[in-house]
């Protein structure tokens, strides 16, 4: 593997991290309702409409499920800056050897080489 140019990768970085970022704040404010004034609009108290309370109340689940896992990736791309910062970044936690690359340009935030992350 060749020397890891950390300025690249915290380029690539700070990218996702500003994309996720964007797209956290524009879920927060289409969602800012609470679910219970959601289903209250479509629901209106009426049996006729409970395909559409249905849906509401699916697509806020699957909506919650999709910023969980945006947080989850902004932790982990924190987590990466801080090894740039510390020096650690490009290694694997597993077996302490260079992660490849090509992996950390498709992942920059991975904290495993691919034989790791493949076990």
């Amino acid at each position: 593997m060749s020397v890891v140019d950390y300025d690249e990768f915290r380029g690539l970085l700070e990218a996702e991290r500003e994309k996720l970022m964007r797209h956290s704040a524009r879920y927060r404010s289409e969602n800012a309702q609470s679910l219970e004034d959601g289903v209250g609009e479509v629901g209106g108290g009426s049996d006729e409409n409970i395909g559409d309370l249905a849906s509401v109340t699916y697509e806020r689940e699957l909506d919650d499920g999709l910023e969980e896992g945006v947080l989850d990736t902004l932790r982990q791309i924190d987590a990466a800056l801080q090894r740039i910062e510390d020096g650690t970044y490009g290694v694997c936690e597993i077996c302490g050897k260079p992660i490849g690359v090509e992996r950390l340009r498709a992942i920059p935030w991975t904290t495993r080489c691919i034989d790791d992350q493949r076990r």
